[in-house]
């Protein structure tokens, strides 16, 4: 009885660790204007991946129709 006590206490501890790590990643912001310009055009680069390789994109559609980048 001892032994399950420890092993949920373990679990419920790492639980917790990995909480505090995941809401203090958040809370950070980048703190100067190049470091926000990355995270902007980081995002609007997942935003049109997302539109160009989902799943009715991909299988029911010519590869160029959704695409946003064009050289």
């Amino acid at each position: 009885m001892i032994e399950l006590g420890v092993l949920f206490g373990l679990l419920v501890a790492a639980v917790l660790v990995l909480l505090f790590v995941l809401l203090r990643r958040r809370n950070g912001g980048t703190e100067n204007v190049d470091g926000r310009l990355i995270e902007q055009a980081r995002r609007l680069q997942a935003y049109n991946d997302r539109v160009s390789y989902n799943a009715a994109a991909v299988h029911s559609s010519s590869p160029t129709m959704t695409d946003h980048y064009r050289p």
